[in-house]
């Protein structure tokens, strides 16, 4: 919500003013006598008198106090009603205090009594109704709260009742006096009521109180002008003191409007065009009913009207089916460039760079053309099925394609088109870059081993023999080289070519003592061959082998100097150690300590080994001015505060689309750390499948931090929301993003501890980034969520106390994780093979319905989650290796991510799916021990209440399945038909009913 959207509904809410009070007769007024009737005619006098500020105004005036038995009637004129159910009277009056009057009798009053009479008509007469309580009905004993005496002036009392519920036209209003001596100044009858108001964009007209004090009275709103209603009904609570209470329902500025900004306050009447929902100006627009207000048209779009709920695209400009309003116009990307070819025999590989031009959007796919070619007719038509381009010719977001089963010595012709999602709106055909070929013979086969011949500081040289088959004259050899990269690092080292007449070769330039990986390969006019395997040379650390020892001091001194930092890191780690062993706490290197151990490395550090973690956020998190975030709309909740999406636009960069965590007001110190601990640690990752942090705002209220924003949300509501919409190469490729991001943390030392497809999240791309970094270790243990449980639980299970307590998501976390906290990388992998549970399921809840505990003594008695459907085997397998009980034994991230290329460049692989409806890591799968010969069942009812599916005795017998015969031969198709809609419910039953067959000794297959 905007501030001035907050300012503009402040301002509304100042029309529940007070209550509005509206007059039936005031004799404060009169001019002339009122006229009323006394009864008898010695008792109440109509006297002339002036007020406090010399008014005339008249009065009643009653004191025979010196005669006993006074029953002095007054009554009013015929007072309408006007439909009002309630009234208030307001009597000024004066009483003499009887002790101030000598020698009177004990008969003397210093009260008098408030009566009314209702009636359709003003037919009161002096003798009817009869001058008694009944007709009449009391309203209340009036009593003084001072009284004066022969000394002193009146003291003017002010007394108001009131009386209801009334029906009928008009009523009376009467005076009794028992023996008092007072004056009546003056009568006031008014009602009260609420007055007319706007609240939330809604119109709630005049309205009067209740028959009673406590009632409320309900009115109904409407939208004012270009608003529509956000939820119903729309209604207001007059109370009993004509004041509005218990706003319900809403209603917002339609599209094309937003809040007119002006002074809404309301002088008696409300004016609506006061408050009013005015139309875009041209040049804005508002795309959809809301609270926002208007704003610019995108980029590349306009519009000259007003009330625009959406801004037309520039010529040449367009937006896709699935962009918003809100989405700046793009156009078409350019051609690719730089399209490689490299022909062996029939087979063609393809490369190509991304376009100059990406038309202003990510979602660029590339089309392949092929095209036979015929010189003699001088024309070319599109190639036959029969070629095959891998992995496919449309849609690829890939920039590389294999071409296979092309005519030999042929002249083909490729286009490589750049689409993007409105290159369907361009009426032209879309931007292209061709390259033509010709199909030739075989090409050379590889070349053998390369060895090195010599080295020097700068150069080395090579020789090699040629290949076995070189298929043809050999032209000439090309020389692949680049320096080696570690393990460790995550970037690419550059490849260098050169070429070669002969078979040996001397590259110069090199750096010195540097390892180098080259390798060879020869070209004929068929083309180039295969290249030689890598072969790892390395240059000499100086050139001259007699310089001196001064010119090798520098190089002593730094390893002498290395060796002593060794030493001293070695030092610390040990005396940290013993301090921490002291302490009774786990030992854990310090950020220092770890760019000894592993230098040139970087190691993620953990913010809580600061002192100050303010430290650790100024370190690793960029410090964002509150200026340039704009929060747009909330789309969720976190542990501390609201997640926003919103818009970052930081000077010299454009302007971008991000999510904002906010911090809650009122936060504890405590709090405000753990907050901001996730921005120190998302700090220090940079890779395309981890959330990317864009910086914090600490000094400014809320505390913010402002991450990239992933259009598509949390990966498991997105599966379940898209359930079978995606083809397996894309699933496997989602799976293979997660992965490559969980290398990059288990290569820094991170361990994530909540891996789950919950905490990954999807752009519009379908790119998976994790995310969720470290808020789960510090859930507090009075959480209700029922996907964490407490280390205290599980002390009463295990019977091991976790001091630190914490949270653990049970169905996601490995066994030694659960029963010793022993967190690594390896349990992320454990955690890794649930996610890919989850992504091949469609977001399906791991393990089901299963408590917790149910969860923990099956993975202990070795039952491992069965392949969802439709699941590929490779994929199930890798699963299983994820959930092996050894940790140790338990694949690395590394060789996940090697795995699932593998899986994706053979596509073929993953056509083999598993047909058994249930499968276990161990020698026997779980179900074939934990349900029982069905034999032992009286019934049907007893067998399913034996594998916790008793919801569904009904079902089955309504449905006539009484038998185990008949239950034996259920599919799927039954259990939807009887009620059974749950696909993790079927899955849990036709497994046992697969085992209830097996018993039986039957083969009929079970539908998954």
């Amino acid at each position: 919500m905007t501030m001035d959207y907050l300012l503009v509904l402040c301002s509304l809410w100042l029309h529940m003013a007070s209550a509005v009070e509206e007059t039936l007769m005031d004799t404060k007024w009169a001019t002339t006598e009122l006229a009323w009737t006394a009864h008898p005619e010695t008792g109440w006098e109509e006297v002339s008198g002036y007020d406090d500020a010399m008014n005339p105004i008249r009065t009643y005036q009653v004191c025979n106090v010196r005669e006993a038995n006074q029953n002095n009637w007054l009554r009013s004129d015929f007072v309408p009603r006007k439909d009002v159910l309630r009234v208030y009277v307001e009597m000024k009056f004066t009483v003499r205090d009887c002790n101030s009057i000598p020698n009177i009798p004990g008969s003397c009053k210093e009260t008098f009594n408030l009566f009314y009479y209702e009636s359709d008509s003003d037919s009161a007469t002096e003798t009817s109704p009869f001058w008694m309580e009944n007709p009449y009905v009391k309203v209340d004993t009036i009593a003084p709260d001072e009284s004066f005496s022969m000394l002193e002036t009146g003291r003017v009392n002010t007394k108001v009742r009131s009386f209801g519920p009334l029906s009928k036209t008009g009523f009376y209003l009467a005076f009794q006096d028992l023996g008092a001596c007072m004056s009546l100044i003056s009568v006031r009858v008014f009602y009260k009521k609420c007055s007319t108001t706007i609240a939330n964009f809604a119109v709630f007209p005049e309205t009067a109180t209740g028959a009673e004090a406590t009632s409320l009275v309900i009115a109904p709103g409407t939208c004012v002008p270009n608003a529509l209603e956000v939820s119903v009904p729309l209604k207001l609570y007059c109370n009993g003191d004509g004041e509005w209470m218990v706003p319900v329902g809403s209603c917002t500025c339609a599209s094309g409007f937003e809040p007119a900004m002006k002074d809404t306050q309301c002088q008696g009447e409300c004016d609506i065009k006061d408050t009013q929902c005015q139309a875009c100006s041209p040049g804005t627009f508002k795309s959809k009913q809301g609270e926002g207000f208007c704003t610019p048209c995108p980029p590349n779009s306009r519009t000259s009207s007003g009330a625009a709920n959406v801004c037309s695209c520039r010529n040449g400009f367009y937006r896709s089916d699935t962009d918003s309003p809100d989405n700046a116009c793009t156009t078409v990307p350019s051609a690719p460039r730089s399209v490689i070819s490299n022909v062996n025999e029939t087979y063609l590989v393809l490369e190509w760079s991304e376009p100059r031009d990406s038309g202003g959007r990510d979602d660029i796919f590339y089309n392949v053309i092929c095209k036979k070619c015929l010189p003699e007719r001088g024309m070319c038509s599109r190639c036959d099925d029969n070629v095959d381009i891998s992995p496919r010719h449309l849609g690829l977001t890939q920039r590389r394609v294999a071409v296979r089963n092309l005519q030999a010595h042929t002249q083909y012709s490729f286009e490589i088109q750049a689409v993007n999602g409105v290159s369907n709106k361009n009426p032209y055909t879309p931007q292209f870059s061709a390259v033509n070929i010709t199909t030739n013979q075989a090409a050379p086969s590889a070349v053998p081993t390369v060895h090195l011949m010599g080295a020097t500081a700068s150069t080395m040289s090579l020789s090699w023999l040629p290949p076995e088959k070189p298929n043809g004259i050999i032209l000439d050899y090309e020389i692949k080289y680049h320096e080696k990269v570690s393990n460790n690092d995550q970037g690419e080292a550059i490849a260098h070519t050169m070429t070669a007449q002969r078979s040996s070769a001397r590259i110069e330039g090199l750096k010195a003592g540097t390892p180098y990986v080259v390798q060879v390969r020869a070209r004929t006019v068929a083309g180039y061959g295969r290249y030689s395997s890598p072969a790892d040379f390395s240059t000499n650390l100086q050139s001259d082998p007699e310089k001196s020892l001064q010119e090798q001091l520098p190089l002593i001194v730094g390893l002498a100097t290395g060796g002593l930092v060794f030493i001293i890191a070695v030092v610390v780690i040990a005396i940290v150690c013993l301090r921490k062993q002291r302490n009774g706490s786990e030992s854990e290197y310090t950020e220092k300590l770890q760019q000894y151990i592993t230098p040139g490395m970087k190691v993620y550090i953990d913010p809580f080994t600061y002192e100050d973690p303010n430290e650790a956020v100024r370190e690793f998190a960029k410090e964002i001015d509150i200026s340039c975030v704009k929060i747009e709309e909330v789309i969720g909740a976190g542990e501390f505060g609201e997640v926003c999406r919103g818009r970052l636009k930081l000077p010299g960069r454009r302007e971008i689309i991000v999510a904002i965590k906010t911090l809650k007001v009122g936060y504890t110190d405590r709090q405000r750390r753990d907050f901001l601990s996730e921005a120190s640690i998302m700090g220090q990752f940079d890779h395309p499948n981890i959330i990317r942090l864009e910086g914090v705002v600490t000094k400014s209220r809320p505390v913010m931090i402002v991450t990239e924003f992933m259009e598509n949300g949390a990966l498991d509501s997105f599966l379940r929301l898209n359930d079978g919409q995606f083809t397996v190469i894309q699933l496997v490729g989602m799976l293979r993003g997660i992965a490559a991001g969980m290398k990059y943390l288990s290569d820094m030392n991170y361990v994530h501890r909540d891996l789950a497809a919950r905490n990954i999240l999807v752009n519009s791309n379908l790119v998976c980034k994790v995310s969720d970094f470290g808020l789960s270790r510090f859930l507090e243990d009075d959480a209700t969520d029922p996907t964490y449980t407490s280390s205290l639980y599980f002390t009463l299970t295990y019977s091991f106390a976790y001091p630190q307590g914490g949270k653990i998501p049970i169905r996601w976390t490995a066994p030694e994780a659960i029963a010793y906290r022993k967190f690594t990388s390896a349990s992320d992998v454990w955690s890794y093979g649930i996610v890919m549970w989850e992504v091949m399921s469609y977001g399906e809840r791991p393990y089901w319905d299963m408590s917790n505990q149910d969860v923990i003594n099956a993975v202990e008695q070795d039952y491992r989650l069965p392949p969802p459907m439709d699941c590929p085997t490779a994929l199930h397998q890798l699963m299983l290796d994820c959930w092996v009980k050894e940790r140790n034994l338990r694949p690395k991230f590394s060789q996940i991510v090697a795995t699932l290329d593998k899986l994706i460049r053979n596509a073929a692989s993953l056509k083999v799916v598993t047909s058994s409806t249930h499968s276990s890591g161990a020698s026997q799968p779980l179900l074939d021990r934990c349900v029982p010969d069905y034999t032992t069942f009286t019934t049907v009812g007893d067998w399913l209440d034996a594998i916790k599916m008793s919801r569904y005795g009904d079902n089955f017998l309504n449905a006539g399945f009484a038998s185990f015969d008949l239950v034996a031969q259920m599919t799927a198709e039954d259990l939807l038909r009887i009620g059974v809609t749950l696909a993790g419910h079927q899955k849990k039953i036709l497994g046992s009913i697969q085992d209830m067959r097996l018993q039986m000794n039957q083969t009929l297959p079970v539908q998954v």
